[in-house]
């Protein structure tokens, strides 16, 4: 038997749809951001696939974009990118790689 217990809530839960939680938009709360370098993204695909709020699209022609009104900041794109294109900057930053 479980030891777990189900309690009654008075309150209900806010709802949140696809994109945006909530308390808003998850891009409003990162502290750091990822900056890619287009000359190194070999267009792999990994950062798309992997980001857990779909904020990167990779296209043929520019590589990969960054939708930064719902990146987390969390740096798992950052980490499977296999040619390190891909790098965290503070979020009060306004550092853009060339």
């Amino acid at each position: 038997m479980s030891n777990l217990k189900i309690i009654p809530s008075k309150s209900k839960l806010p709802i949140s749809y696809p994109k945006e939680g909530a308390a808003g938009k998850t891009g409003e709360w990162r502290t750091e951001r990822p900056i890619v370098d287009i000359k190194k993204c070999t267009r792999c695909m990994l950062c798309e696939t992997y980001c857990p709020v779909n904020a990167i699209r990779v296209e043929k022609d520019t590589g990969a974009t960054i939708n930064y009104e719902y990146c987390k900041g969390c740096g798992i794109c950052m980490n499977v990118c296999p040619v390190k294109a891909i790098t965290m900057v503070p979020e009060q930053s306004s550092e853009v790689l060339k």
